[in-house]
């Protein structure tokens, strides 16, 4: 199978538990505090959209990357991207966090792809 497309792939699969597990997990119990800024309605709703709007970036990202005829050169720049993202994670959750091999996974994969 083309590494690329194992890339976005696994970008894709990143979105999808960002988006999926993130809401049940951290932005449902977080809107749930009617305390601070969170008790205004606009802070609510432009932390909950820009929760799910990092996710479709994850999506274009991956469909960057296994579209046909993208330039190796913007391929490297993705995933370095995602594997730079996934080794800070990875540091500042001291690898707690779920989705750093997954970030970091879909970086590598994408640079094996840009340069076999």
């Amino acid at each position: 199978m083309n590494w690329l497309w194992l890339a976005a792939a696994a970008m894709t699969l990143s979105a999808l538990t960002h988006s999926i597990l993130g809401e049940k997990r951290l932005i449902q119990p977080l809107l749930r505090i009617k305390r601070g800024i969170l008790l205004a309605d606009l802070p609510r709703k432009i932390f909950r959209f820009a929760w799910h709007a990092m996710a479709v970036l994850m999506l274009l990202s991956a469909a960057t990357v296994g579209w046909p005829g993208t330039p190796r050169g913007l391929i490297v720049v993705i995933g370095l991207g995602w594997l730079g993202t996934g080794i800070v994670n990875a540091a500042c959750t001291g690898g707690r966090h779920i989705i750093w091999p997954f970030l970091a996974g879909s970086g590598v994969l994408a640079l094996i792809g840009a340069w076999v």
